[in-house]
Order: C-alpha cells, then structure tokens, then sequence
C-alpha cells in the first residue's frame, strides 16, 4: 500500500503556524458533547435525563436544558455528566453547554425515543422498500427526528458513535431504516407526540455481536460463543495467513474463470477477528453502550436469520442480550419488540424440519419476559428474496404492539396465539390469546 507524503511546503507551512502560536493550544481540551447529544434530537418526555460529556479535568461545566439548570465538574479523566428532572413532551428547546467553551444545541423535541436495531432486514431502507418514490415524497414529518448510527465494531465498550440527528424529510429519509421509518410514522400519528429514531443495525450480523461478553461468558449456553471469540483472537496471526494464501489463488482462479467463460469460484471470507462484524460483542461495544446513557422508551429488533442454524442457542441468546440491554439502560424492563422471522423459500407439500421455523419458535418463547412482543411476519415475506419489500406492514404491526404494550392502549395488536389443550373425553379443547373473532369454519 502506497501512502501519501505532502509536498514539503505544506510541512513548512503547518511548522510555521505552530511556531506563530497553534501549539499551545493542542493541550487543550473543549467542552464536548457525545454524537447522540446534538441540535434536533428527541429526549425522552417522563423519565430523568442523563446530559454528559467531556472537558478538562477539573473544568466547571454548566448545563441549561429549556428552564433547568445543572452545574458540575469534570473528573480526573475528564468526564462529567449532570441529571435533569422529567419533562412533558413538547419543544422546541434549547441547550446550552459551557465550561471553558461554550455549546448551543437547538430544535429540540421532548417525546418518545425508540432504538431499532438487527441486520439486514432492520437495515433494509426506505429508498429499497415498498413504493420508494411514493414513501419518500411524502416523508415529511417534523415532528419525527432520525439518528443512524455509523457502523463500527470495538473490543471495548466505547463512549462515543458517529451519527448526526436530523429531522424527517424527503432528504433524509431514503437511506434510514425501513421497518423503523414505518414503525415511527405510524405510532407518532397515533399517540401525536414527537418520535426520536436510533438506528443502528448491520446486515448479516448475529445476535451475539450485539450482547456483552460479560452475559455471553455468565451463561453455560451461551459460553462457547465466548470461548469461540477467545480462540478466534489467539489464532488469528496462523489465521489471516491462510486467509491471504486463500485470496490470492482465488484471484487466480477467477481470472482462469473468466478466461474460460465459466464461473468464478466463492471468494474467502476473512477469519473472525477485531475487525469482524460477527466477533460476540462487537457491535455491542461500539453500537449500543454508546447510547445508553440516553434515555428511551424502547427497542425494536428485526433479527434472527444469521442465528437460525443455531435456532435452539436462540431461546437462551436473545432473553439473554434484551436482559442485557436493559441492565445496560438501567430503565427497568422496557418494552423490547421483535419481529418474528417473515415466510422464505418455496413451500413445501409435507412438514419438514426448518431451523427458521425452530428460530420464529425461539422468538415466540422470548415473550415470556415481561414487555416483549412479537411482529409476525409469516405472511408478507417473499418465497425467493430474504429481504421481503413490505416494510410498511412490519412497521404497522410493531406500531400497534407497541401501542399496546408501551401505552397501555385498549386494541389487539397480534392474531390468534396457542396458548394451551385439554383433553376432554373424546373432544381436545385448544385455548387461543388474542382470539377474538377467531371462528372455525
């Protein structure tokens, strides 16, 4: 690899200008404020709000949100944080931050804030789904605020992600979540309150690169995920040797390929290491305990197709990663809303094992956890494409359960689910939730 070398003027200058003055300042360390935190976000309305940053160790930080105002210092590693009371939903307000500099943050709306998160189908956008040209003319909701959360991975929780809220408009919206679009129209029409986005998601990734390696090692289950990840990392140097061995005799193979008009052969994937989307708590670290000092009402998750070939890990992996995130936000047991894994592949004319069928059960069995909901997606999925286009109706049934399950609404947000038998001489008695209506015909 060939890097760039400046031309020996630009050096000359950048000396010059450290010699008239720049280089004392380099010490110096700004009030800053992490990426979640910024002109037009949403803050959760009812629940205290955490605001913190980083300064000089020492520096006396001020914050003013709306009326409130807090005061601190920053730590001997140069952190601080300030707690502000509940607010009632409404906006637009100000914050101010000021230390030895001084911040404004603007346009800011209090009212509920929901993180989507999962791979591909979760990531899938609005410019990709149903009706794009439609969808995205009429995205004009001021009132709905957007956060996409820069893919990273990191071996250690990090403080910060890269990100920028922005309001919902025919701008913004094509290349912001689908499911989480869709899901957030609907429900801010329907409780008619500000709606924050936290989009962060990555395509093709499993459930265990976005839970801790604490919780992952604490379960008997789900250790080996663990352990796996350790050997990963002790292997790699024997491991990426091998893999750029593989890669150049691929580049061979594939130019002979071509050559000979045939197809080129599966390109090697890189080994599971630091850089790997899949590496267990990779994406947790540098994609959710960034956020988690920001307060939110829920979560919803579309996930679960890079897990199926290990759909019965799933009834210990995905309790085990929602109880991880709600340790993490310290909200207590917050609405958590999954979508059940949607119809794919061809039917079949007999019953047949199917890991994704044992995942969607794997799902189901999660809502055992107290404020846990289920999307299903069994009929709106599409038999020859993973990635089905009417993410309009996912968004529509996530919306209702959470109208149900964190508004208390009176509605029926699911169709009929098996809840238990009784034997009864010669006649078997099955007992439905959410059956009403339900007929036999």
């Amino acid at each position: 690899m060939r890097f760039y070398r400046p031309p020996m003027r630009i050096v000359y200058c950048w000396a010059a200008a450290v010699a008239v003055g720049l280089l004392p300042h380099v010490g110096r360390a700004d009030v800053k404020l992490p990426a979640i935190l910024g002109s037009n976000m949403v803050l959760q309305q009812d629940k205290p709000l955490t605001i913190w940053g980083k300064a000089d160790p020492g520096e006396q930080v001020t914050v003013t949100l709306g009326e409130q105002k807090q005061s601190t210092a920053a730590n001997d590693q140069g952190r601080w944080s300030v707690k502000f009371e509940p607010m009632k939903a409404g906006g637009p307000v100000e914050m101010t931050v000021a230390g030895k500099n001084s911040l404004k943050l603007t346009n800011i709306l209090i009212g509920e804030v929901w993180v989507c998160s999962g791979q591909s189908n979760m990531e899938w956008t609005v410019d990709r789904a149903n009706n794009p040209s439609e969808e995205i003319a009429a995205a004009k909701y001021p009132k709905i605020r957007l956060f996409k959360v820069t893919k990273a991975i990191a071996m250690q929780p990090a403080d910060d992600c890269v990100g920028a809220w922005v309001e919902c408009t025919p701008e913004n919206i094509p290349g912001f979540s689908a499911v989480g679009y869709f899901f957030g129209r609907d429900l801010q029409q329907a409780i008619n309150l500000p709606v924050g986005l936290i989009n962060t998601s990555w395509g093709g990734t499993p459930a265990e690169a976005w839970t801790t390696r604490a919780t992952l090692a604490a379960n008997d289950q789900l250790k080996p995920i663990d352990d796996r990840g350790a050997q990963a990392l002790a292997d790699l140097p024997k491991a990426e040797e091998r893999y750029k061995q593989a890669l150049e005799k691929w580049k061979e193979d594939s130019a002979q390929a071509r050559k000979d008009k045939k197809t080129p052969p599966r390109q090697p994937q890189p080994p599971m290491g630091p850089n790997s989307p899949h590496f267990p708590a990779g994406l947790y670290n540098a994609m959710i305990a960034p956020l988690t000092n920001f307060a939110i009402r829920g979560a919803i998750w579309y996930q679960g197709e890079s897990n199926a070939s290990r759909a019965y890990q799933y009834r210990t992996l995905l309790p085990a990663m929602i109880s991880d995130w709600r340790k993490a936000w310290n909200e207590g047991d917050f609405p958590f809303l999954v979508v059940q894994l949607a119809n794919f592949k061809q039917q079949q004319p007999e019953p047949v094992d199917s890991d994704w069928a044992e995942l969607r059960e794997a799902q189901t069995l999660t809502t055992k956890q107290p404020n846990v909901g289920i999307a299903l997606a069994i009929d709106i999925g599409e038999a020859n494409d993973i990635h089905p286009r009417n993410k309009q109706e996912v968004g529509r049934r996530l919306a209702l359960a959470a109208e149900k399950i964190a508004y208390g609404r009176q509605l029926e947000y699911s169709g009929p689910v098996y809840s238990g038998m009784k034997i009864d001489g010669s006649t078997i008695r099955l007992a439905f939730e959410h059956a009403k209506g339900l007929q036999a015909k």
